[in-house]
């Protein structure tokens, strides 16, 4: 169809009624003039199961008649699968490149005023105009002749076979038009041609050309960079050093996390016995301000109890003392906390040694034996491990007491001299044991050993109580007399508040050469004690005996308290030389004549406490 014909068609046209028609379905189909028919309509295909086929026709393409109404281009639809034939004027070109992107605008050429072809493949994309309100002209019937049409046999590709070679046509049969490019959308429908095959079709990798046309730009990151041997090596590093820190972050991390999680005792097992028999016997040594914990660790190390844990629920925070016990192993902790705070059964090496208490055992007037330190530490110490017997006993006390060089029993230096005066009798380190709660006597310990521990604890609390110290001592005595004089202090009176002036009275005896005459002095060698001196005692010719001899005796009698020494290294002011307890309440009465003592002691004997010598 020429253009003259398309012209006249479309003019034709705008004569016939469109009432009724949908607007948008003219920029696909018009109404034939003569019952000729105008384009065909074609349609995607969808659902094939190869290369969709291309038709071409082999009439010229007609132009578009121009109008003063005349729509802009359409825009693209979607891409077709198969590519519309294009007439060709004069020889064949060359198939066209894919135009390369650029930075400044293309110039479209304008369409030609006599309504010559336009290049529509270098046009801007099309727009969509508003559809036209068109006049309605009255329907018309027309007959389609197909004799016209010669459609030519479609030959058909599968979709995997591939592109190579496309069917050319004579430019001669279409025409005079050469079109470049692809057709729009309008164009594709408004066309009559006859369909001929193509044997293939190329390609089409203009929608490429975004992805692939475009210059790699060498600045962006990771891409298009060199790296020297220095930057690669300081890469190197700087990921060694980042590896290493976080190694060091995850170590610490769990490092703390786990001691945390024993700190908290959940990590800790909960083992424990059954059996509070147990299986047999076992000395612990538990040191001095243990904590529960401490507690439970030494005795599941010593199989006593089946873990810390166990042990440590079991106590729920009572108070126990650490020292020597004596348990059974592989009971349960309940058992185990019971033994530990039964007060004596099971407590071994603890000695109690209160203020005055002697060496031996002595027995009172009243019946009442008072155990000496000796028999405390026998008692401590002995105890039978699994059919066995240890510890220490009396004798074995005495002995070492007896006939061990003074420094190898940790006698004070200030002491030496008066022990070595009495080689051979166990009295000889009377005194030189503080009275104290001795908690850890180890029972394993020979009598040597355990007396070498006492006293050397002993003088260290001397010291501290200032018994050596210069410009401490008022009484004008060495330290061991000053020992020797707070002991019978010590064992004369009752009340602390009376042991100052006591210590007066012995001075001011001393000072006069006075025999002391106290009766705590001739008690110390008796056999039966008792306050009321008569007989064989009084009588008694010995080194502590002070009816018989004049000073001090020969040791103290007795263990020496802090209050006691104190007094008698600061004495109160007076001057008295006679003193006598008249109740037994303890109330001291003093006097600095004989009559009036005389006076006191008629007190002492109206109250029964004396007998000897009342009127």
């Amino acid at each position: 169809m020429t253009d003259e014909r398309h012209r006249n068609r479309h003019r034709e046209l705008s004569d016939h009624p469109t009432e009724g028609l949908d607007l948008e379905r003219l920029r696909y189909f018009t109404q034939p003039a003569d019952g000729k028919p105008h384009n065909r309509h074609r349609r995607r295909r969808t659902g094939t199961t190869g290369q969709i086929p291309v038709v071409r026709t082999d009439t010229p393409r007609p132009q578009r008649p121009r109008t003063d109404g005349a729509q802009s281009p359409q825009p693209a639809r979607d891409v077709p699968q198969g590519r519309v034939a294009r007439p060709a004027q004069g020889a064949p070109e060359a198939p066209a490149t894919r135009p390369q992107p650029t930075d400044r605008p293309v110039r479209r050429p304008e369409p030609s005023a006599d309504g010559e072809s336009v290049d529509t493949f270098h046009m801007a994309t099309p727009r969509r105009a508003r559809p036209q309100r068109i006049s309605p002209t009255p329907p018309v019937d027309h007959q389609l002749d197909t004799t016209r049409v010669d459609p030519a046999p479609v030959e058909t590709t599968p979709a995997d076979a591939p592109v190579t070679s496309r069917t050319t046509v004579s430019p001669e049969a279409h025409g005079a038009h050469d079109y470049q490019g692809a057709h729009d959308y309008q164009d594709a429908h408004d066309y009559q041609g006859a369909p001929v095959a193509l044997e293939s079709i190329e390609p089409d990798e203009s929608y490429d050309s975004i992805d692939h046309d475009q210059p790699i730009s060498p600045t962006r990151r990771g891409r298009g960079r060199t790296r020297t041997p220095e930057s690669r090596r300081r890469r190197r590093k700087r990921r060694t050093v980042l590896a290493a820190v976080i190694a060091i972050m995850l170590i610490a991390v769990v490092g703390v996390g786990y001691y945390g999680l024993r700190a908290a005792g959940l990590l800790d097992s909960r083992k424990d016995y059954t059996n509070a028999a147990g299986t047999g016997d076992v000395i612990v040594d538990i040191p001095q301000n243990s904590t529960l914990k401490d507690f439970g660790r030494i005795l599941a190390d010593d199989n006593v109890v089946g873990s810390q844990r166990a042990f440590i629920n079991a106590a729920d925070g009572q108070a126990i003392s650490g020292g020597y016990y004596k348990l059974r192993t592989e009971i349960p902790a309940s058992t185990a906390v019971q033994m530990l705070t039964d007060g004596t059964t099971h407590r071994v090496g603890r000695v109690v040694v209160p203020e005055g208490l002697q060496l031996d055992t002595k027995k009172g007037i009243d019946g009442k034996t008072t155990p000496g330190i000796f028999q405390k530490i026998s008692d401590a110490t002995s105890v039978t491990v699994n059919g066995q017997k240890i510890g220490v006993s009396v004798d074995d006390l005495q002995k070492a007491a007896a006939d061990t060089p003074a420094q190898q029993l940790g006698v004070p230096d200030w002491a030496v001299a008066d022990v070595e005066k009495l080689n051979g009798d166990h009295r000889r380190i009377e005194g030189l044991i503080a009275p104290d709660t001795w908690e850890t006597i180890d029972p394993h310990m020979s009598a040597t050993q355990i007396l070498q521990q006492l006293i050397s604890q002993s003088g260290q609390r001397f010291a501290q109580w200032g018994l050596n110290s210069e410009g401490s001592n008022d009484s004008g005595l060495t330290p061991y007399q000053t020992l020797v004089s707070a002991s019978v202090v010590e064992r004369e009176v009752t009340k602390p508040d009376d042991y100052a002036k006591v210590a007066r009275v012995i001075l001011n005896r001393l000072d006069k050469d006075q025999r002391l005459e106290m009766d705590s002095t001739a008690n110390y060698t008796a056999t039966v004690t008792n306050i009321d001196l008569d007989g064989e005692a009084y009588k008694s010719d010995n080194a502590w005996n002070t009816y018989q001899m004049k000073g001090l005796p020969a040791t103290p009698i007795g263990a020496v308290g802090e209050r006691a020494l104190e007094a008698t290294e600061r004495p109160e002011s007076g001057n008295w030389l006679y003193f006598v307890t008249v109740d037994r309440e303890g109330t001291t009465l003093f006097a600095d004549t004989f009559d009036e003592h005389k006076r006191n002691r008629e007190k002492a004997c109206d109250n029964k406490l004396l007998t000897t010598g009342c009127s």
